[in-house]
């Protein structure tokens, strides 16, 4: 069974950077396209971005445009999550989740990871 683990949260400064990393153990990853949904304390759960299983296509929510970028390395079983320009808003927990556009827009994944944490703030 596909296992999904997130790393590379933790708290950085308005401005800063952070790139989160989304590994597959149990299968390969090749075959799924992979999405980064977040979810802040008393808000909605937000689908952030996905990339094909080829990495031939790529999504951004309108909130993360122009600043985030993902990335695969299917030899390596990893989907990245670059953050740059972060804002306090961004502050969430974000996990990954085998999800390709549609399933971003609606929410719906059949494996996610548990997350990690990303805090933005002076």
């Amino acid at each position: 069974q596909l296992q999904l683990v997130e790393s590379g949260g933790g708290l950085v400064q308005p401005g800063g950077s952070l790139r989160l990393s989304c590994t597959a153990s149990g299968s390969t990853l090749d075959s799924y396209a992979i999405g980064w949904f977040r979810q802040a304390p008393g808000k909605e759960r937000e689908g952030v971005s996905c990339i094909g299983s080829s990495a031939g296509s790529t999504y951004y929510a309108d909130s993360a445009k122009h600043r985030f970028i993902i990335s695969r390395d299917n030899a390596k079983n990893t989907v990245y999550l670059q953050m740059n320009s972060l804002k306090p808003e961004d502050t969430a927990v974000y996990y990954c989740a085998t999800a390709g556009f549609w399933e971003l827009v609606q929410g719906q994944y059949d494996y996610r990871g548990q997350g990690t944490q990303v805090t933005v703030s002076s």
